[in-house]
């Protein structure tokens, strides 16, 4: 492999264009003993150890992962995200202390992303006697807003349960991931009831 290809690859990672990862190449290059060969340890041991969680899509090194095995966890409580990235961004303010649910993805007529598309089939399996409360925590998009009015029409053919949305601190049309956790814990505080 040569250095093109090393920058081409890295110029596909979400918000790095060619001179970005051109920049981190040349970064990488000169602390290659330090920084670069173990980064690419790391990398290869990640990729060959990492697994999606039976139960909630997370991901992790195990199957079930750790936050599903987590017997602290209030089982009563399933916060439905979009993808791990969310997840993460939820477990970083360290509020929440439910189970979570990853849907892979929002549905989107303009991406073509339709419900068998995504984990809501193992969703509705995991509405049990113990679920009291289900929290859509999906972005606030427009495909967010559509999978949200989606998911509260399928729990509650399978189970009566209080279906709720994050609210307040959330901006419209923006995305968990770049939410502090003082508007994520705002947003977790004032969820609203659905239907």
């Amino acid at each position: 492999m040569n250095l093109e290809q090393l920058v081409s690859l890295f110029s596909r990672l979400p918000g790095l264009g060619p001179r970005s990862a051109r920049r981190i190449v040349l970064h990488l290059i000169k602390y290659k003993d330090s920084l670069m060969l173990p980064m690419s340890t790391t990398i290869a041991e990640v990729a060959s150890s990492i697994k999606e969680c039976e139960i909630c899509n997370n991901y992790d090194t195990s199957s079930p992962c750790g936050i599903c095995l987590d017997q602290t966890r209030d089982k009563s409580l399933i916060c439905i995200v979009e993808s791990a990235l969310d997840l993460w961004a939820l477990e970083r303010g360290k509020n929440y202390k439910g189970l979570y649910h990853v849907l892979g993805g929002a549905l989107s007529a303009t991406d073509g992303t339709r419900p068998s598309d995504l984990n809501v089939d193992s969703l509705l399996k995991r509405c049990d006697e113990n679920l009291q409360e289900v929290i859509i925590a999906t972005n606030a998009t427009l495909d967010g807003q559509t999978t949200a009015f989606y998911l509260s029409d399928r729990i509650k053919m399978v189970k009566i349960v209080k279906v709720t949305r994050l609210a307040y601190g959330m901006p419209v049309g923006g995305e968990l991931d770049y939410l502090d956790e003082g508007t994520i814990e705002a947003a977790l505080d004032a969820r609203k009831v659905i239907l």
